[in-house]
């Protein structure tokens, strides 16, 4: 059984969505498993549905107002890939004094799921054999759990998708079935443990990192970039623990497994949605497949199959 696993990441869902253009129309890869966490999981389920070109729309022509309803922060952009971000004092005052619980309203990304990933693009899943799993933080139980087209209603699993992706306190809390839920990188960003328990015995895993991340980050000048780096470290954190549990556990399981990684830390503003930016990264995720080791895992890959 083969799986992809695509990590969080925001933004650079993007250079994801490029390297699996690679993976599955240039190499020919087939999955019977897609799972993905907060970026990963609004991209997995449209890859599933055969929706390549539909997932290359969205990842390149979103921008703020695709996604937030009320940004809690402001966005200049300095230059191509350069920007600086400040807090929207006005904007978060507002959630606050009309009683919502976050500093941002990201009810139109639940909108954007809806438009673009269809009842019939969930049903075709299903009549596939195909299982997508996506990620997500039950807060009012501290737990992590997947969530699978096998197991719920389309409208259910668009739901869940849309908590994955939610990063808290910066985007919307989601209250279902009498629990609070927010984005799956809280517990687990890379979800190849997931894969293996599944019993995929070929994994190829997009992770949203250099394989060896080195980085001294500028001194914050406010709240909202001291937040986000803390969020950056936490979630850093995480995905190592990720990809080293992972990868112990598909060695003692004989799982052929393969991390693609990004060339280099794409950008410290993974809030930030230029759609300039992030046609670039499907781009360079695409060139970055056709150009590297992947080449031999699909000769390895057809031998197999």
């Amino acid at each position: 059984m083969n799986a992809l696993v695509i990590s969080g990441g925001g933004s650079k869902g993007a250079y994801a969505g490029g390297f699996a253009e690679y993976l599955m129309a240039g190499c020919g890869r087939e999955y019977n498993l897609f799972l993905g966490t907060s970026t990963g999981s609004l991209l997995a389920p449209l890859l599933a549905a055969g929706k390549l070109e539909g997932a290359k729309k969205v990842f390149t022509t979103v921008n703020q107002n695709s996604i937030f309803k009320a940004c809690p922060f402001l966005i200049k952009k300095n230059g191509p890939g350069d920007f600086s971000t400040s807090i929207n004092h006005f904007s978060i005052c507002r959630m606050f004094l009309t009683g919502k619980k976050t500093f941002g309203d990201s009810s139109n990304l639940r909108k954007l799921i809806s438009e673009n990933f269809l009842e019939e693009d969930f049903n075709r899943i299903r009549e596939s054999g195909k299982k997508v799993f996506v990620t997500v933080s039950n807060l009012t139980t501290e737990k992590v759990e997947y969530k699978s087209t096998e197991d719920c209603e389309y409208e259910d699993f668009c739901d869940w998708m849309w908590a994955s992706a939610n990063v808290l306190p910066f985007m919307s809390l989601m209250v279902k079935d009498g629990c609070e839920y927010g984005d799956g990188g809280f517990g687990v960003v890379i979800p190849i443990q997931k894969a293996i328990n599944e019993k995929a015995d070929w994994i190829d895993v997009i992770a949203l990192r250099p394989a060896e991340k080195s980085v001294k980050t500028p001194r914050s000048r406010n709240v909202f970039q001291v937040l986000t780096k803390t969020f950056d470290f936490m979630l850093n954190s995480i995905s190592i623990d990720d990809l080293m549990i992972g990868q112990l556990e598909a060695k003692h399981r004989k799982v052929d497994i393969h991390f693609y990684y990004t060339p280099r830390i794409l950008s410290n503003h993974t809030f930030v949605f230029d759609p300039e930016q992030m046609s670039k990264w499907w781009a360079e995720g695409l060139k970055k497949g056709e150009n590297s080791a992947p080449k031999m895992h699909c000769v390895k890959y057809h031998e197999r199959t």
